[in-house]
């Protein structure tokens, strides 16, 4: 049978960027990644194949540099990407996330000065929505920009940026209560948030005056790719630096972004569940006990069946999720449904791999080990599980609303 995971309906250009993704990731990726991850080394050989490859410009429209496909497409090759090493997936996204942002919501000025740059790769993007006491209340951003003349001056901290270090451009997400009295921005805090589009110099430290990226996030997993605080500390920012050129529409451009960014991390969750199995079923058949390979026995057949079928549901949901989306329609039921189980089905799915590998998963010579630590950031990652809960539960409240 052919392997797990096929995507039916694709087109021959579909078929052949994947072709090429996939034997990237074969020879480029999955041969050093544990090296790369047990040392939290940033695969800079790897981001340079990437972009040799164009997949930092593959949802950017061909008119500003890049191939103009579709999320879909862009949704299985970080599934490719995320199952060879998912921190490079995770390189890819925030990027991505960035110029979607702008494609959608940029001036026309912004897009031209961008999106050629994104395209090529040489500019890097990252989002900043995040604070230190945060957690899911968006809401509740302390960060502020205040208005000076044909600049503004932003202050607060920010937390877990994705290439906060090795970006080039971060789109923030601070509080601008420019047009709202104090009780109107109680009332409605949504509606006092703007997304800043700002530019820096790659690296750590004061990357530009009055905004510094103090180093990198000591993280359990998701190593490599650089995790970071930002403070912003009497940072000027021009006002055609305001995503869209207009204030107050932050908060709803962020969900746009996140909400495609939610169809990654489902893609990527199917990725390192697709790797996990790999491993499993190969060690199954290598693996002897009792006088014949563990794959023989019953139990391990069942883990093995559970866990491709858990491959195939939660690829078959990013799929629809992504086509959803592509298609012009609101997918923020689909996106958190892809995002919720194939996030909980790749923990699963990995935690039985570990278990087939007995012993030996415990041991860093075993690429599961690493895949078992990397697992539980897709758990929170673009929301937590109980946020896509919320979501999903919302929407079923609303397509199903009860007429007594």
């Amino acid at each position: 049978m052919a392997r797990l995971a096929q995507t039916a309906g694709l087109t021959d250009v579909q078929q052949e960027i994947l072709s090429t993704v996939r034997d990237f990731v074969d020879k480029e990726i999955i041969p050093v990644a544990t090296e790369l991850e047990h040392r939290d080394e940033y695969p800079q050989q790897i981001v340079d194949g990437l972009k040799e490859l164009g997949l930092f410009g593959l949802m950017i429209p061909e008119e500003y540099g890049g191939l103009g496909e579709s999320l879909l497409t862009y949704a299985l090759c970080v599934e490719e990407i995320a199952r060879g090493w998912m921190s490079v997936s995770g390189i890819i996204n925030t990027h991505f996330i960035v110029a979607y942002m702008l494609k959608q919501h940029g001036t026309q000025e912004q897009k031209e000065h961008f999106l050629p740059r994104m395209a090529a790769g040489d500019v890097r993007g990252a989002f900043s929505m995040s604070e230190p006491g945060l957690g899911s209340d968006v809401s509740a951003i302390t960060s502020k920009a205040v208005r000076d003349g044909d600049e503004y001056v932003l202050n607060g901290q920010k937390m877990w940026l994705t290439n906060g270090g090795t970006s080039s451009l971060v789109a923030v997400l601070v509080r601008s209560d420019e047009g709202h009295s104090p009780e109107e921005a109680a009332a409605k805090p949504h509606k006092s948030m703007t997304t800043f589009l700002v530019e820096k110099e790659p690296g750590f430290g004061e990357v530009r005056p009055g905004l510094t990226i103090p180093g990198k996030i000591d993280k359990m997993g998701y190593k490599g790719v650089d995790t970071t605080e930002l403070i912003m500390d009497g940072l000027r920012v021009s006002a055609d630096r305001v995503l869209g050129g207009v204030t107050g529409r932050g908060f709803y451009q962020m969900m746009d972004g996140v909400e495609v960014g939610r169809v990654n991390v489902a893609a990527r969750g199917c990725g390192v569940a697709q790797r996990a199995f790999e491993l499993g079923v190969q060690y199954a058949q290598q693996r002897h006990t009792f006088g014949k390979p563990i794959a023989q026995h019953q139990a391990i057949q069942f883990k093995l069946a559970e866990m491709a079928t858990k491959v195939e549901a939660a690829h078959a949901m990013m799929v629809n999720a992504a086509r959803k989306k592509d298609s012009g329609e609101r997918n923020d039921l689909e996106a958190g449904m892809a995002k919720y189980l194939a996030s909980e089905y790749c923990k699963e799915v990995v935690e039985d791999a570990f278990r087939i590998h007995g012993g030996y998963g415990f041991s860093k010579e075993y690429e599961i080990e690493r895949l078992y630590r990397e697992a539980p950031m897709l758990l929170i990652g673009e929301g937590t599980a109980e946020i896509q809960k919320m979501i999903i539960g919302r929407r079923l409240l609303e397509e199903y609303r009860f007429q007594g």
